[in-house]
């Protein structure tokens, strides 16, 4: 894994270098949007409304917008705000971990230590292993400060952020002001469904079905030969990132559209290495 923040951890008197790197990662086949009747991609311009030209990154700036006003933000302005500039996450408190409802938890990091010496990093995590409690701590991340809990799995200091108080939306729905009436045996019933289906949660269980017959169908179009050149539909890219097609594809392409034809370009069959086939859950 690539570490995508680097900072200390600060506990008191007690500092931790530490490295940030993402504890999970997305699944999904990555699909993209093409043309459906030749496989060319699509691709998305960003153009200014005022003038009409393409805009590059470097000129994009953020706005905030105030009713009729807008307040343009640059990357000085978020550099001189000086939370942004902080490498540190700070230990706010220490509180019961089943005072934090699972409703506020976000995005999951693994915390690694950056030191040859780990001494301080096991401290705090035994400390949070001793005291059962977690660590509420507030840093700085891709111009945002976050809050988040701190805590311990696998021997390793997992940072969770947290959603800030006022993000929580207030569960208030007008149906479950009258309340039902439940009798005994409804109860009863009830309770004895869920101990039919009581179990210990194993995650390894469970697997995105949807996902993996998305790459079997995906494979079976490479398969038989349903699938076009990557290069000729997307286009090639250089090194400064813009998009090269190929010269004679370009010319063939111009002859058919002088022609009136619409034929569909011939698909160029590729071959890939099928999924290992996971084990069924028992």
């Amino acid at each position: 894994m690539r570490s995508i923040w680097k900072g200390s951890l600060s506990f008191g008197l007690v500092n931790v270098p530490v490295k940030l790197y993402s504890a999970t990662e997305d699944h999904d086949a990555p699909l993209h949007q093409v043309h459906e009747a030749d496989g060319g991609r699509i691709r998305y311009k960003r153009v200014c409304e005022i003038d009409g030209n393409e805009v590059p990154y470097d000129e994009i700036a953020k706005a905030y917008v105030d009713g009729e006003q807008t307040v343009i933000l640059t990357d000085d302005d978020f550099a001189a705000l000086p939370v942004e500039r902080s490498k540190d996450i700070d230990v706010v408190e220490f509180v019961p971990t089943e005072q934090i409802d699972p409703i506020m938890f976000g995005k999951p990091y693994y915390l690694a230590p950056d030191s040859k010496s780990t001494k301080a990093y096991v401290l705090l995590r035994r400390t949070l292993e001793d005291s059962d409690r977690t660590a509420i701590v507030k840093f700085a991340l891709r111009q945002k400060t976050r809050l988040a809990a701190l805590r311990v799995k696998d021997d390793v200091l997992v940072l969770q952020s947290l959603l800030w108080e006022d993000e929580v939306r207030e569960a208030r729905f007008p149906e479950l002001d009258e309340a039902p009436t439940i009798s005994a045996a409804e109860l009863k019933m009830s309770r004895a469904l869920v101990d039919s289906f009581a179990s210990d949660f194993q995650p390894e269980k469970f697997t995105d079905d949807y996902q993996e017959q998305l790459k079997t169908l995906i494979e079976a179009k490479l398969d038989a030969g349903d699938a076009y050149d990557t290069e000729a539909t997307f286009g090639r890219e250089t090194e400064e990132g813009g998009e090269v097609l190929d010269l004679m594809e370009a010319l063939r392409r111009s002859v058919e559209s002088t022609r009136g034809g619409d034929e569909k370009p011939a698909a160029k069959k590729t071959t890939a290495k099928k999924p290992a086939a996971k084990k069924k859950a028992s």
